[in-house]
């Protein structure tokens, strides 16, 4: 059974290919997804930290007003 990848859009066979030549296309498809996966991470943090600036402009304004703007947005 031939396996395919891809390079620049245009497909290959692993058929032609030597045994370090097989290593070195899964090491590209491991780099690929350790890449998708820190791109992942990336969004996660920077969401993380939008919330933590949000947070702390909230408590900025707190301590600025006194008043508590998360008393006034909640149902309690």
């Amino acid at each position: 059974m031939s396996k395919h990848f891809s390079i620049g859009g245009v497909e290959y066979s692993t058929d032609g290919l030597s045994e370090e030549g097989r290593e070195l296309v899964q090491q590209v498809k491991f780099t690929q997804l350790k890449l998708i996966e820190l791109s992942n991470q990336q969004a996660l943090m920077s969401k993380a930290k939008n919330a933590y600036i949000a947070d702390l402009k909230m408590e900025i304004l707190q301590g600025r007003t006194g008043l508590d703007l998360g008393d006034l947005l909640t149902d309690d």
